[in-house]
């Protein structure tokens, strides 16, 4: 829930004359068919905590309608923040999805209701938090555990052409004893994704991150927002936005400027996308595909153009793999505006917009990784992929396996990505699916087998840093295979 705004004192001259300014750059976003809200924390400029504004999202296209605004200059949305304690300490939430509808509805959250598996197989995935309200956020929340925001993210590509595994790495980020983003409200059974984002009290490191998510960019404990780097991706043939709090996987984690929460390895369960008894649903990246950026993206950043990469070799072949996400970094924040980041693949969003399936949409997305054979390497044929069905396509035909020459399926690897919008299309409205797409609801690619090679290979080059929880877990993983 939002505070009231504080009441200000009259504006002065200087303020007015910044009101005239807004006025004229609200009239501009208009005319371009952008729309502006100068409600939010991101558009006042002189807020503390807040990251400046730009183009905005239309709210139309968003998943989730708590969201206050999505802005495509500096690729952030602005949402409601939750204040908690987590063993003594304060800590700073943000609620993105609930496996109940009804109560999705009332927060203006994603339904996710695979979420409600997240505990059957797995006690630890979900935490239980104590609070006096059952709609989590209206009453004060006490969490088991918290991140430990305090690490230094590091990464040290392999040299070019082939950065990918990296020499060396090690996460800014790592789940304390009990914490987990999945909560459940002690004596319910409903499941909420509610990641913090911050802990302590303010000043709040937004450039280091040291006591900050590696994707925030702002927070204002006046106004209750905070301001979240988004992912472009991508569902169906169409590009998304996507956010990005946690990796049950250390590099995954540390190339997605997520949490590691090694908990979540055993979130039920492996291969789970199109089963309705799984809390999973697919994912799809590639380690090998081609690299660079958008050439000339349009004033809303990335979305298929000419130039326009994804996946591992090409987030790690670019100079801003390895440095802070801040606003203070304009080089970082307009490289991931032109596709910087791996730019996955989700499966199903939680709008039904012509060819997802809302009912296997989970913020627990089920990572399989697709490595391009040589000869579609060396023939150019490894370019951008839209669409989970066309991954099962190129499975089947060979083109792509997992690491190691395995069939295609699960690596194991756990990321909580919730959705938050569409960039070219309207939530919730079916439209005409693009040329060459498959109407389908993507899921598990072919083969149906686990990778236990792929943790293995990340594992390669990896740091262990503040004790042994920062290694990858692969002999724990491969043993159970």
């Amino acid at each position: 829930m939002r505070r009231p705004e504080v009441q200000r004192p009259s504006p002065s001259s200087s303020a007015t004359a910044r009101s005239l300014v807004r006025g004229v750059a609200f009239a501009l976003l208009m005319l371009a068919g952008v729309t502006y809200a100068p409600g939010s924390a991101a558009a006042q400029e002189d807020a503390a905590g807040s990251a400046p504004v730009g183009l905005t999202l239309e709210k139309e296209r968003q998943t989730m309608s708590s969201v206050l605004r999505v802005d495509l200059t500096r690729d952030f949305a602005t949402l409601p923040l939750f204040k908690g304690t987590a063993q003594g300490e304060t800590v700073w939430y943000v609620i993105t999805d609930v496996s109940d509808a009804d109560m999705a509805s009332q927060l203006g959250v994603n339904h996710a209701p695979k979420l409600a598996n997240a505990g059957v197989m797995c006690p630890a995935c979900v935490q239980d938090v104590k609070t006096s309200d059952q709609v989590l956020g209206k009453a004060p929340v006490e969490f088991q555990g918290a991140p430990d925001f305090s690490l230094e993210r590091t990464i040290l590509p392999a040299p070019a052409p082939m950065p990918f595994p990296p020499q060396s790495f090690s996460v800014g980020a790592q789940a304390r004893a009990n914490y987990s983003p999945y909560v459940q409200i002690q004596g319910t059974d409903m499941v909420f994704n509610a990641p913090i984002v911050a802990t302590g009290d303010a000043p709040f490191d937004v450039t280091t991150h040291t006591n900050t998510h590696d994707r925030t960019l702002g927070i204002d404990t006046e106004k209750m927002t905070t301001d979240h780097l988004f992912v472009r991706g991508f569902a169906n043939g169409r590009s998304i936005l996507y956010l990005s709090f946690d990796s049950s996987d250390a590099f995954t984690a540390t190339i997605e400027r997520s949490t590691f929460v090694p908990a979540l390895t055993d979130l039920g369960f492996a291969n789970g996308g199109g089963r309705p008894d799984s809390a999973r649903s697919s994912i799809f990246t590639f380690p090998n595909a081609k690299a660079g950026l958008e050439t000339a993206p349009p004033d809303r950043g990335a979305s298929q153009g000419p130039g326009r990469s994804q996946g591992l070799t090409h987030a790690l072949s670019l100079p801003i793999a390895g440095r802070d996400a801040a606003v203070a970094n304009e080089d970082v924040l307009d490289g991931l505006r032109r596709g910087a980041d791996v730019s996955n693949i989700f499966s199903d969003m939680p709008a039904d917009d012509g060819a997802s399936d809302p009912a296997e949409y989970s913020p627990a997305w089920d990572l399989q990784v697709g490595v391009y054979s040589d000869e579609a390497v060396a023939a150019g044929d490894n370019g951008l992929v839209t669409d989970g069905d066309e991954f099962e396509r190129l499975s089947a035909e060979g083109v792509v396996t997992a690491p190691g020459g395995l069939p295609a399926g699960s690596a194991n690897i756990v990321i909580n990505c919730p959705a938050l919008a569409f960039l070219d299309s309207v939530a919730g409205a079916p439209e005409a699916v693009p040329t060459g797409v498959d109407a389908g609801s993507g899921g598990q690619a072919a083969g149906g087998g686990s990778s236990p090679v792929l943790p293995t290979i990340l594992l390669v080059g990896s740091v262990l840093v503040g004790g042994a929880g920062l290694a990858l877990g692969a002999s724990r993983r491969l043993a159970r295979h």
